[in-house]
Order: C-alpha cells, then structure tokens, then sequence
C-alpha cells in the first residue's frame, strides 16, 4: 500500500495527526498494533485522569460529556477516544505490527498486515513506551513477586503481605493510596515530585496552570533535565482531591529516600528524603507566586495556598526483605524508539527525539508526537497534544507540497 503519510499509533497523538491531515485532505494511514487507545487499556483498574475533562481538547473534538469538571476513568477515556475517531472516520488499521522501518525515496514500513510506503512517517507510539527501573533493582531475589507500572491492575492482583512502591510520581503516589485503603501495609521510596492543591480559589489546578502561562512553556526554554521530572502531585478520584507526600504520611504509608540497594537481606534507602521533600516545596513556592502574579494582573483575589507543613523526615534506612511481599516499580519511562527504528543518530543518549516542532533533525519525513515536553510543557497532555498536531501537519503539508 502507498500513503502519503504513514502515521503508527492510534492513541490521542496518533489520531490528533490524522484529524489534522485529513482536515488538509492529505491522504494517510494509522497503523496500531492493538486497538485504539491501547496505552490506555493498560493502565490500571482504578486509573482516571489527574487533568479535568473540560481539558481534554483534541482537535475538532473536546469533551463531550456531561460532567466537565470531573475525570474521565480509563474505560471512559478509551471510549471517548473510539468517538473521537469515528468523527471523522479516521483510517485506522488495527491489530498490525510494524515490524522494520527502511528508507529510500521513501519510508519501507514491513508490517504484519503486509508492505507500507509513505512519503512521510509519523511515531505517535506515546510517551510511555519502556520501563525504567533504579540501579540496583535487579538484585531484589526473584522469589519476591516484582512488577513494573504496567503490570499492576488492583490490590487483590498482589500478592500478599506488605508492598514496596519503589518511585513517589503520580501513578505511585495514587497506587500507594489505593494499596493503603485496601489494608496493605505501603513502603513508599520516595524521589523528587512537584505539588499543589488540587483546587485553589474557585477553580481547579489546572486552570491556574494554563492561564499562568506554565503549560504553555516551550522545552526550547527549559532545562533539559526538566523532561526527566514527575508531573505535579494530585488525583482526580473520588472527584478529584490533594494528594502528596505529606498526606500519604499521615495516611499512614511509610516515606524512605530513594531506592539505593539490596544487601544483607536487606534493601536499604538513600537519607535523601528531607531533600526531595523540600525540592517538592520549592517548586510549591515557585507556583504559588506565578499563581498570585496571575491573581495580581487579573484583579482576583490571591490564591489560597498555605504554607507547607513543616518536614517530619523519620524514616527507616533499610527494610528486611522478608517483610516484602511484592515491589512495584514506578519510577517513570524513557523512549523505546532505539529498539525498532534504524536510526540510532535520531535520538539523544536518553532516546529522545532530536526534533524541532515534531520533526527530525536528522531523518527528513520522520516526524514524533504525543510526547511529554516534544514542544511544551503541556506536549504530552490532552489538552495540548493537539495544538503539536496541528503544527506537524503543517510541517507535513509544507514538504509534502514542495516535494
């Protein structure tokens, strides 16, 4: 088959790109190795959305529900994904593998579904594509049951006995609430997260986010390690509520520093708690004054933010490992894209895209998107993916029309 545009992946990117393209009557093709949304399906039972509904906004399709405020759970999001695509009868294929990628005068995709060539190639395979586990993590025994994020689905999908989150990001931080109220005893190694109210004032953290202008900060402007960082800590269950550090504390979850080592029996714990959690405060600050300048321009009342609690930092050096009975590692992931693309050049030592706007500095007609700060803060959310898209399927109209 011969397309002018070959985009892989069928999640809020992939079929962001496609609206975008066949807005411009490009002609195109998704291709998704599972079904649409699939990143989604895996997540587990309990996941919804830590951003509000209202800020789902994908291209020609925002939310269209009846509960703005609230947030969608992961079957919602799946089935809100499926509408989206049926909108304008996105040419998908399902259930095909791209299984080599070659070039020429064009893109050579072999694929399960047979050969694909197109003159442009779009990667929308998301930004959650490999696991990343802490030095060390391999010398926790084998007979301790261990999963990574993907694996987890609910607490009686574990094993019993106490359970170690290994990694404090959003995912953790929720897992560890659920685990609690489920009656599980919860370690919590813990490394460096922002966090904030979930409502300020009368409106919801990610308001002050996108009209304090945070969201809408380019990578460009950034440090590079800022793609690296956890997202700010908050949940959208049970209607959306605080979640940080210092509740999960009082919770009852024991806090330790980062993952450090297995010996002895033992897996001991970096002393650097006290500091992830006054980086966390740092960055508290640092919101808190955008978030009153925001209030001070606009002549709003300033935002209700108190001061943090003071640190109680106690926290063990080391567990036994006979009083684990799972690990769960949630510690973030890196881009897979070096495992399949045969462009090694491509991408940074992190495997990150070399790119500019979504497209290749280095492979002409390879363009990426749906990935966390690919051109802003807000790259990888619902509510900037497609404003990425709409600008690659210029970049992609502009090569294809000069070609």
């Amino acid at each position: 088959m011969n397309v002018d545009v070959a985009i892989v992946g069928a999640g809020q990117a992939g079929l962001s790109v496609s609206q975008q393209l066949t807005e411009r009557g490009i002609e195109h093709l998704v291709l998704e190795r599972h079904d649409i949304g699939e990143s989604w399906r895996r997540r587990w039972d309990s996941f919804c959305l830590v951003t509000p509904n209202w800020s789902v906004m994908l291209p020609g399709y925002p939310y269209d529900g009846d509960d703005p405020d609230g947030f969608m759970p992961r079957d919602e999001i799946v089935a809100f994904l499926k509408r989206h695509a049926a909108s304008f009868s996105a040419p998908v294929k399902t259930a095909v593998t791209v299984d080599k990628v070659e070039t020429g005068d064009r893109f050579e995709l072999t694929t399960s579904d047979g050969p694909v060539t197109a003159r442009s190639l779009v990667l929308a395979t998301g930004a959650f594509q490999k696991p990343r586990r802490p030095r060390g993590a391999e010398l926790v025994p084998k007979d301790i049951y261990q999963i990574d994020l993907d694996g987890y689905r609910n607490p009686d999908g574990l094993p019993a006995g106490a359970v170690l989150i290994v990694g404090s990001g959003q995912s953790g931080c929720q897992i560890a609430e659920e685990l609690h109220q489920a009656g599980r005893r919860v370690t919590l190694a813990c490394g460096r997260a922002p966090w904030a109210p979930r409502r300020i004032n009368d409106h919801d953290l990610v308001w002050w986010l996108m009209e304090a202008g945070f969201l809408d900060q380019f990578a460009k402007d950034l440090p590079p390690e800022a793609r690296l960082l956890a997202n700010i800590l908050a949940s959208g269950h049970d209607g959306g509520h605080d979640l940080h550090l210092r509740i999960l504390k009082r919770m009852g979850v024991t806090l330790t520093g980062r993952f450090a080592a297995v010996e002895d029996g033992r897996i001991s714990f970096a002393s650097d708690l006290a500091d992830s959690l006054a980086w966390g405060d740092a960055r508290y600050e640092q919101l808190r004054s955008a978030f009153s300048e925001l209030a001070s321009r606009r002549g709003m009342p300033a935002p209700d933010m108190a001061d943090p609690e003071p640190a109680n930092v106690d926290m063990p050096a080391s567990i036994d490992l006979t009083d684990i009975g799972s690990v769960l590692f949630t510690g973030g992931f890196r881009p897979d894209f070096t495992s399949w693309i045969p462009w090694p050049t491509a991408f940074d030592d992190h495997g990150f895209p070399k790119q500019t706007d979504g497209a290749s500095d280095v492979v002409d007609g390879l363009y990426f998107v749906g990935l966390h700060f690919l051109r802003k803060r807000k790259s990888g959310l619902l509510c900037g993916v497609g404003e990425d898209a709409a600008v690659l399927a210029e970049l992609i109209a502009d090569r294809l029309g000069s070609a």
